[in-house]
């Protein structure tokens, strides 16, 4: 299954969604698949911050779906974050996992997920997580999404993907920092509230 072909998918079922996703070669992917998504979507998170900055937003726009778009290397990085969503169980939050079984931003070192011992939807749902599944075919996946999409209690997808990057797609043109005024701005004109007001001199 293609992380793209996946991505295609859960963009065709987003209208005003907000949405978090971590580094590497998914950045672009996502910024291809899901064009009307860009300004909602925060780009290129650190390893193990992608689904706990998501939780905060979830928390403080609970009026707002929130989906983070995480990787086994970076759920991997801070599995304490499944406790938390099992215990306070935000109802707004869609958690996709992209397990590719390897880090293929820094060339392909294998995560624990390639044993096939480590089983991340089974990890969520001993964490507290009950809605936490794997899906192996596009067909899975997009079922699963619509149900993630209108659950009222955290959904864990873990999308087992393979490592090859989409061939032929544009490259992200900003950076970290534009990305955050970008999605902030976003924030601030679709909640109608000031989050980053103008500078201040003295």
């Amino acid at each position: 299954m293609k992380r793209y072909d996946c991505m295609t998918k859960l963009g065709e079922r987003l209208t005003d969604e907000l949405v978090i996703l971590s580094l590497g070669g998914s950045v672009d992917e996502w910024y291809n698949a899901a064009p009307h998504m860009r300004a909602a979507s925060l780009f290129q998170q650190q390893l193990g911050c992608v689904t706990g900055e998501a939780f905060g937003l979830a928390v403080g726009l609970p009026h707002r779906q929130v989906i983070s778009l995480d990787t086994d290397g970076g759920l991997l990085f801070n599995l304490g974050i499944l406790a938390t969503l099992g215990n306070e169980q935000p109802e707004n939050l869609l958690t996709i996992v992209w397990d590719n079984q390897m880090y293929l931003s820094i060339g392909g070192p294998r995560t624990h997920t390639a044993a096939g011992r480590v089983d991340l939807a089974a990890i969520a749902r001993a964490s507290g997580v009950e809605k936490a599944f794997t899906a192996t075919t596009l067909e899975e996946f997009d079922a699963l999404c619509a149900e993630g999409l209108a659950a009222s209690v955290p959904y864990v997808i873990v999308a087992k993907v393979d490592g090859v990057l989409q061939p032929g797609i544009k490259r992200k043109h900003s950076d970290g920092r534009e990305d955050k005024y970008i999605f902030v701005r976003h924030v601030e004109e679709t909640e109608g509230v000031v989050i980053m007001g103008p500078s201040e001199h003295n």
